[in-house]
């Protein structure tokens, strides 16, 4: 299942300090607060958004089990962006269980890719797979 996507925007600069935040060269706050905004329509609610070392962290409000997107700019050109879910798969393995999260994560990856595809700020959108 594609969960991960990758793509070019200039509409997305680092806040001043942010950098302070993760690390450095890494950013995607506005990006993060953008997909919060635009995945309200599709029924996507988040909690949120936190700051890891590597981006930033949307928790998608979810009771079965733990649903986000992560999110940040990649090593590279200023304009290149990666966003991923979490999980990156559609079985989860919880103790003695398996999950299966291919609906609630067809849902997220559906309404992402609206959100991005229709945005003319972004482009050269790929999503791929992610490996277990």
């Amino acid at each position: 299942m594609k969960t991960q996507v990758a793509f070019r925007s200039q509409n997305f600069p680092p806040y001043e300090g942010e950098e302070e935040q993760i690390n450095p060269g890494l950013w995607g706050k506005r990006l993060a607060e953008y997909l919060v905004e635009k995945l309200k329509p599709h029924g996507i609610e988040t909690e949120e958004i936190i700051a890891e070392d590597w981006g930033w962290y949307i928790p998608i409000k979810n009771e079965a089990f733990r649903l986000a997107i992560c999110c940040g700019h990649q090593d590279g050109d200023d304009d290149e962006f990666l966003c991923f879910t979490d999980p990156a798969t559609p079985i989860i393995r919880k103790l003695f269980k398996k999950i299966d999260a291919t609906q609630e994560l067809t849902r997220v990856v559906t309404a992402m890719d609206s959100v991005l595809s229709s945005y003319p700020g972004i482009t050269d959108i790929e999503w791929s797979d992610v490996e277990e």
